[in-house]
This record gives C-alpha cells, sequence and structure tokens, in this order.
C-alpha cells in the first residue's frame, strides 16, 4: 500500500470516527431533550422522541447495517422516554423550585384504563391562596392526606406544575432515577457509537 492510500485511509477513519461521535451525541441528547419538553407539552415530546428512536433504528440498522445494535439503541431510547422526564423534572423542582406552603385539601383515586391515577388539590396557605392540581407526575402518590400541610416546589419560571414533597420512603428515588437515566444515556452514545465504527458497506 503506497503511502497516498494510507493517508487517505487514516483520513477515512478519521472522518468515521467524529461522524460516529456526532451521533452518539445526537440521538442520546435529543431524546434526553424531547423527554424534558414532554414534562410541559407532552404531544411535542413524543413526536421529538419518537422521531429520533426512528432515525436511531434506520441510521443504525439501515444505513450501517448492525441490527443488533440498531435493536438495543432503539430499547435504550424507549427507556430513555419513561425515565429521562421524570429524572429531569425532580432535579430541576428540586433545585431550582420555590419552596411555598400549602394545604391538602382533596385527594381523588380518578381509576381509568391504566389502573389508579391519584390526583391531589393543594392550595396555598400564602398570598392569592392559589390552588393546584396535580397528578401522580407531580409526585402524588398518597403520601398526603387531606389537611396535611405541605412544601410544595413551584417552577419559577411557571411553566411546570408544582411537585409535592417525598414521603420518608421516598428519599432515594430520584438518585435512583437519575443514575438510570445517566446508565441509559451512556447505553444509547456507546451503542451509536460501536454501530458507527463497525459499519457495514450496503
Amino acid at each position: 500500500m503506497s503511502a497516498v492510500e494510507v493517508e487517505r485511509a487514516r483520513q477515512g477513519e478519521g472522518r468515521r470516527t467524529l461522524n460516529s461521535a456526532m451521533w452518539a451525541l445526537l440521538i442520546p441528547g435529543g431524546m434526553a431533550l424531547g423527554a424534558g419538553i414532554g414534562q410541559y407539552a407532552l404531544w411535542l415530546g413524543v413526536i421529538l422522541t419518537l422521531g429520533l428512536t426512528a432515525v436511531a433504528a434506520c441510521l443504525i440498522g439501515g444505513a450501517w447495517h448492525r441490527a443488533g445494535a440498531a435493536t438495543l439503541a432503539s430499547v435504550g431510547c424507549f427507556a430513555l422516554v419513561l425515565f429521562a422526564g421524570p429524572a429531569m423534572y425532580e432535579v430541576y423542582m428540586k433545585t431550582a423550585g420555590d419552596p411555598v406552603p400549602a394545604v391538602v385539601t382533596q385527594v381523588v383515586d380518578e381509576h381509568n384504563r391504566r389502573g389508579a391515577d391519584l390526583v391531589c388539590t393543594v392550595a396555598e396557605t400564602g398570598g392569592d391562596h392559589t390552588v393546584h392540581k396535580v397528578s401522580q407526575q407531580q409526585n402524588c402518590f398518597g403520601q398526603a392526606e387531606v389537611g396535611d400541610r405541605v412544601e410544595i416546589r413551584k417552577d419559577p419560571l411557571g411553566l411546570l406544575k408544582p411537585r409535592l414533597p417525598d414521603s420518608p420512603d421516598q428519599e432515594d428515588t430520584t438518585e435512583t432515577t437519575v443514575d438510570i437515566t445517566l446508565g441509559l444515556l451512556l447505553l444509547t452514545a456507546a451503542t451509536t457509537f460501536y454501530a458507527g465504527q463497525r459499519r457495514r458497506a450496503g
């Protein structure tokens, strides 16, 4: 092999590595962004995450011809939909949310086809006594009863619903959710990068 061919091969490997790294950042990063947006606008988050999952499957399985890696990356993407959004919401509300005293005025089990779905109504005890209805997505799991005084966390930007405080047996749930999310991000990124480096010609 001539020096020119060696140099071309080296440049090709460099471009492949750069391209693989780009997709390894874009796919899991975009999934996390979409899951976070879904906490505010569910329909938009669903469109973004499903679209990125389809892109990952087509790119890795179709263009790069790595079927096993495509399956693993798709599973990672779907799992990120379940964990990344709640993790971002919980961390954001716990760190940046404004603590506001409130009282629980109603706890209702709006049973639907998916099973129990608790909805808590809380009223702020100060100011204009604003009333909020929060679901299990905002940590209404029956840990608070009617008449309980709680400290909710309000979004300073006013985009997200308030979050109820954790019960004593929920102390480590946020950390667990964050750890799972980070693991899934790493898995999806590593799978994408590996598939890109080991891509096959059509």
